[in-house]
C-alpha cells in the first residue's frame, strides 16, 4: 500500500491493521522471554494487548507528550470512530482509547515509520512492565 494511501484510510481500517501488528510484537516479546505454555503465554500477552492496558499506554503517551500532532491526530481517527460492535469486557470510553491505540500503531505501520513503530513498541511493553512491576 502507497504511504498516501494509507493516510487515506478511516480509524477503524488503521486499527484493524494495528491490532495485528501489536499482537504480533507482544507475542514476539513474550516467547523472546523464555515461556512456552499456550495459556502462560496467553495470560502474559494478555496484560499487554487489552482494552485496559493499551488505554492506559496511550493516556500516558498523551500525558508525557511522547507522540507527535500528526500521530495524535491518527490516535483520534481510531478513537473517534463509530463503533457497531458492543465492547467486550470493557466500558465504551475503554474500548476506544484502545482502537485509538491500535489506529495509530497500525497508521506507522502501513507508512512505513518501522524505526517510530518499534521505538513506540519497545515503550509500551517497558511502561507495562514497569506497571506489573517486572521492571
Amino acid at each position: 500500500m502507497e504511504i498516501k494511501d494509507a493516510k487515506l484510510l478511516n480509524g477503524l481500517a488503521l486499527a484493524y491493521m494495528g491490532d495485528a501488528v501489536y499482537e504480533i510484537a507482544i507475542r514476539e516479546y513474550v516467547l523472546g522471554l523464555g515461556h512456552t505454555k499456550p495459556n502462560q503465554l496467553h495470560h502474559m500477552s494478555t496484560e499487554y494487548v487489552s482494552a485496559k492496558a493499551q488505554a492506559s499506554i496511550m493516556a500516558a503517551l498523551l500525558e508525557e507528550s511522547l507522540i507527535s500532532d500528526e500521530e495524535e491526530s491518527y490516535y483520534k481517527r481510531g478513537r473517534n470512530s463509530k463503533i457497531n460492535t458492543k465492547a467486550k469486557n470493557t466500558d465504551i470510553h475503554t474500548y476506544l482509547q484502545s482502537t485509538g491505540f491500535e489506529a495509530l500503531i497500525g497508521y506507522l505501520y502501513l507508512t512505513k515509520q518501522t524505526e517510530r513503530l518499534k521505538e513506540l513498541i519497545d515503550w509500551c511493553i517497558q511502561f507495562i512492565d514497569k506497571q506489573k512491576g517486572r521492571a
